[in-house]
């Protein structure tokens, strides 16, 4: 991988490093929605909100068209869609496995 991909990948990976707009994008699997729908579902300050998804816009991970005065957001592509997907199997894999870990922590105590 040469240096420059690396460093995109990075890049990627950085904005998905803040749990406020990994809420968005999660937000956004289930279809588009405006900066309001957003601000609703997720209980946070219009200014944030459009922080965040410039930040989700400038990597590519959301895309944003005109629809009469507002804006609508929607994940890029399906890559985003299966980097998410994938990402959430990982931390439900890993808290499943933390479970069974402290089951047979507390069995082999008893």
């Amino acid at each position: 991988m040469s240096e420059e991909s690396a460093e995109s990948v990075a890049d990627a990976m950085f904005a998905l490093s803040t749990p406020s707009r990994v809420q968005i994008l999660v937000c956004l699997l289930d279809g588009p929605r405006t900066v309001s729908d957003l601000m609703e579902a997720l209980d946070m300050e219009q200014s944030a909100v459009s922080h965040q998804l410039r930040v989700l816009r400038e990597q590519r991970l959301v895309s944003a068209e005109r629809a009469g005065r507002m804006r609508v957001y929607a994940l890029y592509d399906d890559d985003v869609v299966a980097l998410l997907e994938s990402a959430l199997r990982h931390v439900e894999r890993r808290a499943r496995a933390a479970q069974r870990l402290t089951g047979r922590l507390k069995r082999s105590s008893a």
